[in-house]
């Protein structure tokens, strides 16, 4: 399959995801998009599961740092016996897989995949490193090509001329709905949530839909009742970390405070993703609470007094009664009746 990737903006050029070469991965680090333009350099595994940890990306982009993880992992232990390499790399996984706790499930796909990869390569004879970079790679063009299919669902609901209302940054799907949106020829004006404290809408999502030369509006997180009120909105739509088989959804904390104002104001929430076959309901979320320093500053300046705390939890879960339909790649889905995805056989697209 040829490269996915034409047609995206910068953040979803390939290498600017992640990207392994010559006994090094690199990955753009989306903290200081698109304020500075920096390539954050992971001489080892662990380096990299520490800068899926540290948010230097995020979104889909740490299933792509995952593989190229394990591509490194294998460079690494290139000098071991074949059975010490693959218990260095069964090492490789776990600790890659758990970098984020809300999406490991999702991480381990990855990472066991590529695990397998270097067994059966090793078995032949072969080093593993150049096979599970092409494993991700060819990962990397399921992922868009199967995102690129829930945006052909996704555009066909929205107006031309019509206005959307996105929270965080939700990666690959951002990319393909502005893509469809210019392959179809419709004008949309979007309104970016900036998604704090790492203002992810403002920063990410708000600059693909400005490269890409849409009316781009960012507001602050506290202005979506204001917004509704005053501007017409047709849609709100976001990615999610995790769609549980109940129909409960895990995306970036806010999410679902705006899906309460839309639901208030009868604007139709879709999700975009594949739901979770291991995830049966919300009790199997987990919510990742990260290190509340970073809601007490904002580009390294504090904004409090000594002695004021914060909590920041990563995500939050939103109930499916205000959730109108989870968009996949086999077209709409209600929340409630998630399970039918895989009554339809999908094909192992997304990993």
């Amino acid at each position: 399959m040829k490269r996915q990737d034409n047609g995206m903006p910068t953040l979803l050029q390939y290498e600017n995801v992640a990207w392994y070469e010559n006994g090094v991965v690199k990955i753009l680090d989306r903290r200081v998009y698109p304020r500075e333009i920096n390539f954050v350099t992971c001489q080892t595994y662990q380096d990299v599961a520490q800068a899926i940890t540290d948010m230097v990306t995020q979104s889909a982009g740490p299933y792509t740092a995952a593989g190229m993880g394990m591509a490194l992992a294998s460079f690494q232990s290139q000098e071991l016996t074949d059975e010490e390499r693959i218990a260095f790399l069964k090492k490789a996984s776990e600790t890659i897989a758990n970098a984020r706790p809300t999406t490991a499930n999702r991480m381990r796909i990855i990472t066991e995949k590529a695990l397998e990869l270097a067994k059966q390569t090793l078995a032949e004879g072969q080093d593993p490193t150049e096979a599970i970079f092409q494993q991700t790679i060819d990962s990397l063009n399921r992922r868009y090509f199967t995102m690129n299919k829930v945006a052909e669902h996704l555009i066909k609901k929205i107006p031309n001329n019509g206005t959307v209302l996105t929270q965080c940054y939700g990666e690959t799907i951002v990319g393909m709905l502005l893509r469809a949106a210019k392959n179809t020829g419709k004008n949309l004006k979007f309104y970016c949530a900036e998604t704090r404290p790492y203002l992810q809408g403002a920063r990410l999502t708000a600059s693909c839909c400005v490269e890409l030369g849409f009316d781009t509006t960012v507001v602050s997180d506290n202005m979506i009742a204001y917004l509704m009120t005053h501007e017409k909105i047709d849609l709100f739509t976001s990615a999610a970390d995790t769609i549980a088989l109940d129909g409960h959804i895990a995306n970036k904390v806010g999410t679902y405070q705006i899906a309460i104002l839309a639901n208030r104001f009868g604007i139709p929430y879709f999700v975009t993703g594949i739901p979770d076959e291991d995830k049966k309901d919300y009790h199997d979320i987990k919510i990742e609470m990260r290190d509340p320093q970073q809601v007490l500053e904002l580009n390294g300046i504090k904004h409090t007094l000594a002695g004021v705390k914060a909590i920041y939890p990563s995500f939050d879960v939103t109930p499916p009664e205000l959730i109108g339909a989870v968009v996949t790649d086999l077209g709409f889905f209600s929340p409630y009746d998630l399970g039918s995805y895989y009554e339809e056989k999908p094909e192992n697209v997304f990993y």
